[in-house]
């Protein structure tokens, strides 16, 4: 099952929510977002924990709390560092998301992998809206493609072939946008996610990830999109 996000504009008095999975993008992303003068009250980026079921959980609340406060978020961004399939996207590299999938929730047979759809239950991708999507990747220059949410990161290139053989549209993998999105989609919010590669999916080479370029990429990244996202948070 595909969840399309509504292609609908934030209201006047709509609210942004960005989510990181720890403090240091959280800090990256705000960084951008200051340098291009655009730190507002309608914008918030919280830190809401790794893996799915973190980010899940902390974006849920985030979205709760703000709804019963009667300001309620009208747009939710999952934002971070992440692993670049290559070659199409090279470390330093930042990826937009055209499609937000859960690679490996689903079971194991003999046959292969079956993802929960096929189960008979279940949703494995949310979709961002289009323009959202288009505005962004044109401000930042970013690639666009599919951004796997895994539980594990992979660490070998047979797992990178196939993931790839799974979903060949697949850009990068990260640990949260899925679970951000089921937040957002339990609430009926719109949701997007922007990642900034600091290694390559395969082989595991620690001593090979550029953790300081990416954040640094993904600060760039949040100057350039800021007024894209202030001009959804005005329309």
């Amino acid at each position: 099952m595909v969840v399309q996000a509504q292609e609908g504009r934030l209201t006047e008095r709509g609210r942004v929510l960005i989510a990181t999975a720890v403090p240091a993008e959280r800090d990256a992303v705000a960084r951008g977002l200051s340098e291009a003068g655009a730190a507002h009250p309608a914008v918030d980026v919280v830190a809401v924990g790794v893996g799915p079921a973190a980010a899940a959980a902390g974006t849920a609340t985030a979205l709760t709390t703000a709804a019963l406060s009667g300001r309620p978020y009208r747009l939710v961004v999952s934002a971070g560092i992440g692993g670049g399939f290559q070659p199409g996207a090279p470390i330093g590299s930042v990826v937009v998301a055209d499609a937000l999938t859960a690679a490996d929730l689903g079971a194991e047979t003999p046959d292969g992998f079956l993802p929960v759809t096929e189960l008979g239950f279940g949703t494995v991708t949310h979709l961002p809206p289009p323009s959202l999507v288009t505005d962004v990747a044109a401000a930042t220059g970013a690639l666009t493609g599919t951004v796997l949410t895994v539980s594990t990161v992979t660490g070998t290139a047979a797992r990178a072939a196939e993931l790839l053989g799974r979903h060949p549209g697949a850009a990068a993998e990260a640990m949260e946008g899925f679970g951000v999105a089921e937040a957002a989609a339990a609430h009926g919010v719109p949701v997007l996610e922007i990642r900034a590669v600091s290694n390559a999916v395969g082989p595991r080479d620690r001593a090979a990830w550029r953790i300081r370029d990416a954040l640094a990429a993904l600060t760039e990244a949040f100057g350039k999109s800021a007024p894209v996202l202030e001009s959804w948070n005005r329309t």
